[in-house]
């Protein structure tokens, strides 16, 4: 495992910078330096070069879609948590617009700033995206497009293979066309920004905090089957978890304090969270 950690003089919140042109492109930047920890993981452990994965949340999210997308070859796949699509912000405004679900390209524009981010011909990594259906942070919109962006790359179809509901949630699929799993997304039922977790029953994980949430349904073990890791959670060990239900209510980490404009902490607790706010 390699957790690449921000530094505190690059981004005051130790935030990917997932919105800085120099940050975000092939040879440059925080892309190549996370490129250069994994190169330096294949040179000195016995890993497999064709079987590694990237993940990440909000800002982490977003920076994992720049890596998907500068460099494809390094990748088999990856998962977006509550993330935003490669490429379409490159200033602090604009990421704050783009989290608001404002000013999204379109489809085809998507796709094709993936296409320029790294030479054609190579690998194109599978990808799997997961969001709150009540995340006010990183609206759902940024779900969409991050799907349109990815099925573009593909060259999939507009609807997917296969719609059903996984453990209370939608879930959305797209093969290629060797009908491999391509392209997959999760639209979790009332969760605000954050991590899904499922911590009880058979195969119960993680604990609750700060944007890691009770969603009924594990985003950490549907990525790794969608990996290929490890088997998907069997019917039996879903059907022994509680009912999914919405994230439970909590202060978020900005919660405003007497005296002080709801407003104005939901504003800023946004920017910290995507990293735009020191």
């Amino acid at each position: 495992m390699l957790y690449p950690e921000q530094q505190r003089a690059n981004n005051g919140n130790l935030c990917f910078n997932w919105f800085d042109a120099e940050d975000i492109r092939r040879g440059g930047g925080e892309a190549q330096s996370i490129r250069s920890m994994i190169a330096t993981m294949v040179r000195d452990v016995a890993i497999d070069p064709d079987r590694i994965y990237v993940t990440g949340l909000s800002a982490g999210g977003a920076m994992a879609a720049v890596m998907l997308a500068t460099y494809p070859e390094l990748f088999a796949a990856g998962a977006i948590i509550a993330g935003l699509p490669y490429g379409t912000a490159t200033s602090m405004s604009q990421a704050l617009d783009r989290m608001r679900g404002r000013g999204l390209p379109a489809d085809s524009a998507l796709a094709a700033l993936v296409d320029a981010a790294a030479p054609a011909g190579g690998r194109v990594p599978r990808v799997s995206v997961w969001h709150g259906d009540a995340d006010a942070t990183v609206v759902p919109a940024n779900a969409d497009a991050i799907v349109a962006q990815w099925r573009g790359v593909h060259g999939l179809a507009y609807a997917p293979d296969e719609v059903e509901q996984v453990e209370g949630h939608a879930h959305r699929l797209w093969r290629d066309a060797q009908g491999r799993a391509a392209v997959e997304e999760y639209r979790i039922r009332g969760l605000g920004h954050g991590t899904p977790l499922a911590t009880t029953g058979a195969d119960g994980l993680g604990q609750p905090g700060p944007h890691m949430l009770e969603a009924g349904i594990s985003s950490t073990l549907h990525s790794a089957a969608f990996f290929g890791l490890i088997e998907r959670p069997s019917a039996r060990a879903a059907a022994a978890r509680a009912k999914p239900k919405p994230a439970s209510p909590r202060p978020h980490p900005w919660s405003h304090s007497p005296g002080r404009s709801q407003v104005g902490d939901m504003i800023n607790g946004a920017l910290r969270a995507a990293g735009l706010l020191r």
